[in-house]
């Protein structure tokens, strides 16, 4: 039977660049992306905690997602991201929709952690990394518009500016390797650093 995955994206491009990893490790356990949350089996919401109203917005989706659970019995719903590393109690305890939370380093869990889900458990991993970069991993392309795509070369920040939940949310900075930039990317990057 086919999976079929959902996911937004709220805030900014690197939220964007991580739903593109996430898609790509999903594909290679059985997810298909679509178009709607209507169509999934499973639903993620990749969030930001930069703003108050970003993490307002969310909210407001987690509560549209009830009555999507109420038509579709079998959908899943997974916080991801920023806001899934700082607010997970809350997450779990006070959205009882909620059924993954997964922060931004644990993305390489998710097939595990969607089999506990499977059994009817809550599944959670917001544990940091210090070597994390997804590096190796070849995004799937969501909403493409054909021309521009994502490479990521830093993850993370090592500034404690005081108004900023960086480093407390996506870890401590470290960057990608060099070697490994455009060993596994496609082939526009290939064709991009030859000019």
């Amino acid at each position: 039977m086919a999976k079929r995955v959902y996911i937004e994206s709220y805030g900014c491009q690197m939220n964007v660049s991580d739903s593109e990893v996430v898609a790509s490790i999903l594909a290679k356990d059985g997810y298909t992306p679509v178009k709607s949350a209507e169509e999934a089996d499973l639903v993620l919401l990749n969030t930001c905690s930069i703003r108050e109203k970003a993490e307002y917005t969310v909210m407001q989706r987690i509560n549209e997602m009830n009555n999507l659970k109420a038509r579709n019995k079998g959908l899943k719903v997974g916080v991801l991201g920023c806001m899934a590393e700082r607010m997970r109690e809350d997450l779990l305890e006070k959205k009882k929709v909620v059924d993954l939370v997964v922060g931004p380093d644990a993305y390489r869990n998710l097939p595990e952690l969607l089999e506990k889900v499977g059994t009817g458990q809550k599944a959670v991993n917001v544990l940091l990394s210090r070597e994390e970069t997804y590096g190796e991993i070849v995004p799937v392309r969501l909403n493409s518009n054909g021309v521009t795509a994502f490479v990521t070369i830093m993850r993370g920040c090592d500034n404690m500016c005081a108004f900023c939940v960086v480093p407390f949310t996506r870890g401590r900075e470290r960057s990608r390797d060099s070697q490994a930039s455009c060993a596994n990317a496609s082939s526009w990057c290939a064709m991009a650093t030859r000019r």
